[in-house]
């Protein structure tokens, strides 16, 4: 009888990641990755916090990294906890700022900070790695 095809990620933690054109389009990709994900692990709770969490995280990859493409990846390192994560070639990290009242722009890390139980930047050799991390209660 021939063995299935599915193989356990290196890490033991499920995960689902696609690599998408650093282009606007690409956000409504990252948030359908991010709900199928949720929806796979039952965590369909955090699917409106996490969408806004990676347009926010893709949207600032689209406007500030100077490369062709954007890895998006969503683990689940704990049965309730989710990492979403955006990865792109530019070693400039992101830049917390307090927008102004009439600002057009800047408020994206602020609303991650507040949809996130936690969020962060990774510096990788090539580039940066900037994460969210949500919890949810499962049904498991």
């Amino acid at each position: 009888m021939p063995q299935p095809m599915t193989q356990a990620r290196p890490t033991g933690c499920p995960g689902y990641s696609e690599t998408l054109p650093r282009k606007s389009a690409s956000v409504s990709a990252a948030r359908r990755l991010v709900r199928v994900a949720l929806a796979a692990w039952d965590l369909d709770e955090l699917a409106d916090d996490a969408a806004l969490i990676v347009s926010e995280l893709v949207t600032n990859a689209v406007q500030h990294a100077r490369c062709r493409s954007v890895r998006v990846a969503v683990t689940r390192p704990e049965p309730t906890r989710v990492r979403i994560g955006v990865v792109d070639r530019s070693k400039r990290l992101p830049e917390l700022r307090e927008p102004h009242q009439g600002d057009e722009s800047g408020r994206g890390l602020v609303l991650v900070g507040a949809l996130a139980q936690d969020w962060g930047t990774d510096q990788l050799p090539w580039g940066k790695r900037v994460w969210a991390e949500l919890h949810g209660e499962g049904r498991g």
